[in-house]
């Protein structure tokens, strides 16, 4: 074994405390994060202090004299990685919390951490390492609890119920980082730490209270069993206040909870711009420097600042030495922070020096046939049943009219926080079409509509010389670039004004128009990239057109069409109307400019002018109606300037879905033939009216590249559904509290005592199941087995989802009932299996009106089936009863 290094010998006087309070009694030798952060500590002890002062922020510079790369902190990869190569999208978490299978949320995180090791790959080779996408971290999963269906991120969580949460949480964590939390392949960062589910609109400045009961009951388990159990590397807090407090300065959370109770020992990186909200929009302190003080002392590593998008970098790190020169930190303090940064890039192999063991290589390309075939099995199990008359599954020589502004959309089905390049996407009347090649399909395009806006895929497109796809020809600056520490009007001034070369450094065949630049090595960061050749339409009709980005151009037979120069985050595109032939070929050209961040697409969408006859004409050859409706993240998501009706800055004022298909579902029922009700959507909609109109409804959620396939294999009946929904369905908001109050009375299906359209947990399959009566062994202070047999009485092969529900005893703050369990199994036609569940002390606990998590005396209800014992279907009770008080540690 080797010794223990000295550690006087290895740092100076500012890191004394800090190494103190890491490895008092520890042996470097014996524990990778000990070896970890003895390196760390001999890097921060060699840093000028502008060196450690830039390493805070979420762009850490190059140190090249220490042999230390650039490094972003911001890497995003909630359902899919993003960056500069073509990766696998899978369906938006609320769609894989809708699976009910843990197991499968483990497979796909996994696979994203592939993928994003290999983009981490890519940069090495092309020195691009610094750029965002590019890290071995990655801030996902987005584990806030789904407490009002008006939050328009919330399809970025796993829904309305605390241990489902935590399940998928976990599942994620550790299918990302991988078998050995010590070496991460990528480290997870559980967020936004917490209480932080809307509305988008008051989140910066937004003064939180919540009450000791909610906040253990409903706001913290989450978090806790992602860090405790997942052992996730690091935690992102939030925007707003809690109790007063800014989230990232907060006590209770950042020291009670994350570093006393939980013994967190990873790093902690702010929302972006939470740090400097402390100031800015929350006025807890006077100025910058003493709110990254106050950030820094509370335990917040790494700052996250919107300014570094545009090369602010060095006036962000500014901040952190007039806090140091005015006394409000010190220097041991940011040696901490670095200590735990630098660690965290050793463990994770960034920086060599460990030796990291079963280290697979990474792959590039990304996408592989397995990863392709993951996408389509979770697209399928996400899909929930809701309602079926018997209509379904359709017969393979059915006459079908396809309706609705998303059933030829492909936009539609990456959700948000998704990367622009993926596999290929299937649309749900694609999707049909190959499921079904005896049916006959009638698409009926919609009108002019607020969800419209595809990608304009390669088989549109051709290269000068007729072969698919565009030419692409990528021009350096030739002007200096602006520096990094100018005012950002003034810098996105001058790099408008930069001038690049004659020639083309580059020049390539790329399959449609998207940001690649950071792909290529030989391309200068800042580098302005032209696309020429034909759009050929599929079909003759009006085309909607737009191009959506930072700034560029489109022209279509030498005309400006379309001018992009003030880009607004969010927006909703602007639409060109066009009239295009079929087969004709239309010359093209698109310029957009890169400066380190870039983004471009061309959207187009085919509408109608004449929908209402077109529908008529189809519905009167079709034996069914298959309306594919919604919404896209284009209205609801991330604080965006969308203000039309029903939505609100990105979130949402109604449950309903836009006035135009609404009209369109009636005209549908009034052809006289049966509707299926086809809907996509990252949120609870308002379903009334096709719960007592519609044939059938399959809740499809934002499903991924494959999203069209799996609906198109369950409407077939290729795939039998499964899924169940993670949220309540509401009939209106008018049942709900104000979106802005943060007590749960009333909210989700634990407090709710409404009757809902459609309940948690709810969901239908092609197949019957029928439950044994249950065993419970055990007692409640050392934890319970509940056993049970689950029996596929139908006549096809199905999964089911068994869910174990617990009633409490009545006291003060207790649910109606708590999801405790979840086992998804497939079964054969009379086949049976034995599902068991076994409940420790914390998942028979509850929390009191004080706070305090316990067992509570009394008798208990247990129930498992196939949905809430409320819900009509078949589920077999038990009970057992609690004599004791039994507190269960935080």
């Amino acid at each position: 074994m080797r010794k223990p290094v000295q550690r006087s010998a290895l740092v100076t006087s500012a890191l004394t405390v800090v190494l103190t309070a890491y490895f008092a009694g520890q042996a470097f030798a014996e524990s990778p994060v000990a070896q970890s952060e003895e390196k760390a500590a001999k890097i921060v002890s060699q840093l000028t202090l502008d060196e450690k002062v830039g390493q805070l922020v979420n762009v850490a510079p190059a140190i090249p004299r220490l042999n230390i790369p650039a490094y972003n902190w911001w890497t995003e990869s909630l359902h899919g990685a993003i960056g500069a190569l073509p990766a696998t999208n899978f369906p938006e978490p609320i769609g894989l919390a809708a699976t009910f299978d843990d197991a499968l949320v483990h497979k796909v995180a996994a696979v994203v951490s592939e993928e994003n090791r290999g983009l981490h790959a890519l940069a090495r080779q092309t020195g691009r390492l610094g750029t965002i996408g590019t890290g071995l971290d990655t801030w996902s999963p987005n584990i806030n609890l789904y407490r009002d269906p008006r939050w328009g991120r919330g399809q970025e969580t796993y829904g309305e119920d605390p241990f489902l949460t935590a399940r998928m949480g976990v599942a994620f964590v550790q299918g990302m980082q991988g078998p050995n939390p010590d070496f991460p392949d990528i480290i997870a960062t559980p967020k936004h730490f917490a209480v932080h589910s809307g509305p988008e609109s008051t989140r910066h400045h937004a003064n939180v209270f919540v009450s000791p009961h909610d906040l253990e009951d409903t706001y913290l388990p989450a978090f806790r069993a992602a860090i405790v159990e997942g052992k996730a590397g690091s935690i992102m807090c939030a925007y707003n206040r809690v109790d007063g407090q800014p989230a990232c300065a907060s006590d209770l959370l950042m020291k009670d909870k994350l570093r006393d109770a939980w013994g967190f020992k990873g790093y902690v990186v702010s929302d972006c711009d939470a740090v400097k909200d402390i100031a800015a929009n929350h006025k807890y302190a006077p100025d910058q420097a003493a709110a990254v003080a106050a950030g820094l002392k509370a335990g917040v590593d790494n700052e996250c600042n919107n300014d570094t998008l545009s090369g602010g970098g060095p006036a962000v790190a500014a901040r952190y030495k007039e806090a140091l020169a005015k006394g409000y930190i010190s220097q041991a303090d940011i040696d901490q922070a670095l200590v735990r940064l630098f660690a965290a890039r050793f463990r994770n192999g960034d920086l060599k020096g460990l030796e990291r063991p079963n280290e697979r290589p990474a792959r590039i390309p990304l996408i592989t046939p397995e990863h392709t075939a993951l996408a389509l099995t979770a697209a399928e199990k996400s899909l929930v049943l809701l309602k079926n008359d018997g209509i379904l599954p359709l017969k393979s020589d059915v006459k079908i009219a396809v309706v609705g502004p998303l059933a030829d959309s492909t936009r539609v089905l990456r959700g948000n926080y998704s990367a622009q390049q993926t596999g290929t996407p299937v649309s749900v009347l694609s999707g049909l079409r190959q499921a079904l090649p005896g049916a006959s399909i009638t698409h009926v395009p919609f009108t002019p509509s607020y969800t419209d806006g595809d990608s304009v895929p390669e088989s549109a497109l051709q290269t000068p010389d007729g072969k698919p796809g565009l030419l692409a020809q990528y021009y350096d600056a030739t002007s200096k670039p602006p520096a990094g520490d100018l005012p950002y009007p003034e810098m996105m001034k001058q790099m408008a004004a930069m001038s690049f070369a004659k020639k083309p450094s580059v020049s390539r065949i790329e399959p449609n128009i998207a940001a690649r630049g950071n792909a290529l090595g030989k391309v200068a960061q800042h580098h302005r990239v032209v696309w020429t050749g034909f759009l050929v339409p599929p079909e003759s009709g009006t085309y909607r057109m737009a191009l959506t980005g930072f700034m560029g151009s489109l022209k279509l037979e030498g005309k400006e069409l379309v001018k992009l120069d003030k880009p607004v985050w969010g927006g909703l595109p602007t639409f060109v109307n066009v009239t295009l032939e079929k087969g004709k070929k239309y010359p093209i050209e698109v310029m957009t400019e890169a400066h380190g961040l870039s983004s471009i697409d061309m959207l187009w969408q085919r509408v109608s002018e004449n929908a209402d006859a077109e529908l008529a004409k189809a519905a009167a050859g079709a034996d069914v109606i298959v309306a594919v409706v919604g919404l896209t993240s284009s209205l609801e998501g991330e604080e965006m300037p969308v203000q039309i009706e029903g939505f609100s800055g990105g979130d949402k004022t109604s449950l309903d879905i836009p006035a135009d298909q609404r009209a369109l579902l009636e005209k549908a029922k009034a052809t006289g033939k049966k509707v299926i009700v086809v809907a996509m959507n990252g949120s609870p909609i308002a379903l009334s009216w096709a719960k007592d109109n519609a044939a059938a409804i399959v809740e499809a959620w934002y499903s991924g590249e494959k999203g069209g396939e799996a609906v198109a294999n369950v409407l077939s009946g290729k795939t039998n559904p499964a899924g169940r929904l993670p949220l309540t369905f509401y009939a209106s908001v008018r049942d709900l509290p104000p979106f802005e109050d943060y007590s749960m009375k009333g909210r989700t299906y634990r407090y709710f005592t409404g009757t809902p359209v459609y309940s948690f947990g709810y969901g239908l399959s092609y197949t019957s199941f029928a439950y044994a009566p249950l065993a419970i062994e055990g007692s409640p202070e050392k934890g319970l087995t509940v056993t049970t047999d689950v029996s596929n009485t139908g006549a096809r092969e199905g999964d089911e989802v068994a869910e174990l529900y617990l009633t409490p005893p009545a006291f003060e703050g207790a649910p109606r009932l708590a999801l405790r369990g979840f086992s998804r199994v497939s079964l054969k036609p009379g086949e049976h299996k034995t599902v068991q569940f076994k409940l420790n002390p914390r998942d028979l606990s509850f929390v009191t009106a004080d706070g305090v998590r316990q067992i509570v005396p009394g008798q208990y209800k247990i129930d498992v089936g196939s949905a809430q014992p409320a819900a009509g279907i078949p589920h077999q009770s038990g009970a057992f009863t609690a004599t004791t008080a039994v507190k269960i540690p935080d």
